[in-house]
């Protein structure tokens, strides 16, 4: 099984030109993955919470526009 450091070996000998597509891969690979977190978390009720919280401080004007 390949260890987290023989990965980083690998990648700290890639010619620039791969490094370039291999980071632009990486990026996608780890939104995709961090999305399905959140979309897991928030059908579990996990997220529940810190939305009640967020809107009783917009309904108690403690939030400002952006």
């Amino acid at each position: 099984m390949t260890t987290a450091e023989d990965i980083e070996k690998a990648v700290e000998r890639l010619p620039p030109r791969e490094l370039a597509r291999f980071r632009a891969w990486f990026e996608t690979f780890d939104a995709e993955r961090f999305d399905a977190a959140i979309e897991r978390d928030a059908k579990a009720g996990k997220l529940d919470a810190l939305a009640d919280e967020a809107l009783a401080a917009y309904r108690a004007g403690q939030s400002r526009d952006l």
